[in-house]
């Protein structure tokens, strides 16, 4: 391998480290904000109660009912594995997308120089490459987001139900009992899990998480479109700045993801069925055998109304995390790239007679 090569590999793959650290680095504060409104969407998404169904709280009204019947931790039910997973996909997808796209630029400039093309990577390619760094991401991640589900959609009821004054104490010990009023730590969620399917429980609705990738391919290919539209409209009207700014970041961010959602939002509802616990015993509308039976019974016994339950709440947690994400990832690469920069400028001064 030549020197130049060598630097450039080198280069290349500084340049993918970067990307994956301000991606796990952005992913981790996007999620502390937007949590407790991820809690309730996976609630949302599971409720197979059809008296439940009927009140139809609103998002707000849903997390005070939870705060006022389990306690305001519940909100964050699953946030140590979720942050965990957080930072391991994100900073997973950044780093393989980084990869891939580099190698996607190295073929576009190849054909640019056969007269093929302008040498950039088009919508196309761009759709290629998040699709692949999405199945990685999903494939090496997908049992932590399993023990997340479970902790989130796990009740636990604080306060006694007064309501029936003529229960006898016998009725009411069994009634707290089923309630389970010790705290379901990642431990319990895991061996329920095991339990429940073995080791491949933990890959539970990996099928409908890998065509899910095209959330985030689609999302990569509107941002990358727009942000390139965007400097090139800039770079006309004035060619000294082509820059864009942490606001145009954010709402970039939140336009792509917008689009992304509203069209792979039943595959995430399926998931989520699939990955909660599945109850043994009771109404068999409720148990799932894969992801086909589960769209099978969720159309048959909800209708295509299921599929959308919950839906405007995912569409302000999902547009409000990455919106996030990409603005403080845009920055922390800025930031790192300066640094990079001035520390080789420090070096090669240094050298210097």
């Amino acid at each position: 391998m030549s020197q130049s090569s060598t630097g450039c590999w080198i280069i290349d793959m500084s340049d993918a480290l970067i990307n994956g650290l301000a991606g796990a680095g952005g992913g981790i504060i996007a999620q502390l904000i937007t949590y407790p409104l991820q809690t309730v969407n996976t609630r949302q998404q599971t409720e197979r109660d059809l008296k439940k169904e009927k009140r139809k709280l609103g998002t707000i009204e849903q997390m005070c009912q939870v705060v006022k019947q389990e306690g305001w931790e519940r909100l964050y039910g699953g946030l140590t594995p979720s942050i965990v997973g957080t930072t391991a996909s994100q900073g997973l997808y950044y780093y393989f997308y980084q990869i891939f796209r580099n190698k996607a630029e190295i073929k576009a400039l190849e054909r640019q120089k056969k007269g093929i093309g302008d040498g950039s990577v088009g919508m196309l390619s761009s759709l290629i490459v998040a699709a692949l760094s999405g199945c990685v991401n999903v494939l090496l991640t997908n049992p932590i987001w399993v023990v997340v589900t479970r902790m989130q959609t796990h009740t636990n009821i604080l306060k006694k139900d007064h309501s029936n004054r003529l229960a006898t104490p016998a009725l009411e010990e069994t009634v707290l009992s089923a309630i389970e009023p010790f705290s379901f730590s990642t431990g319990h969620a895991i061996q329920e899990v095991y339990d429940e399917a073995g080791f491949w429980g933990f890959w539970k609705g990996v099928f409908p998480t890998l065509i899910m990738v095209s959330n985030p391919a689609m999302q990569f290919m509107l941002y990358e479109t727009m942000l390139k539209k965007l400097k090139k409209e800039r770079s006309l009207s004035n060619p000294d700045n082509n820059g864009v700014t942490a606001l145009e970041i954010f709402l970039l961010g939140a336009l792509a993801k917008l689009g992304a959602t509203v069209v792979t939002y039943p595959l995430n509802v399926v998931k989520a069925r699939l990955q909660a616990k599945q109850v043994a015993t009771g109404d068999r509308r409720h148990q799932y055998k894969g992801t086909i039976d589960a769209i099978l019974k969720m159309i048959r016994y909800e209708g295509f109304y299921g599929f959308y339950k919950g839906m405007s709440t995912k569409i302000v947690q999902s547009v409000l995390a990455a919106a996030v994400l990409f603005m403080i990832k845009e920055e922390l690469v800025k930031g790192a790239r300066l640094l990079l920069v001035k520390d080789g400028i420090h070096t090669v001064k240094s050298k210097l007679p």
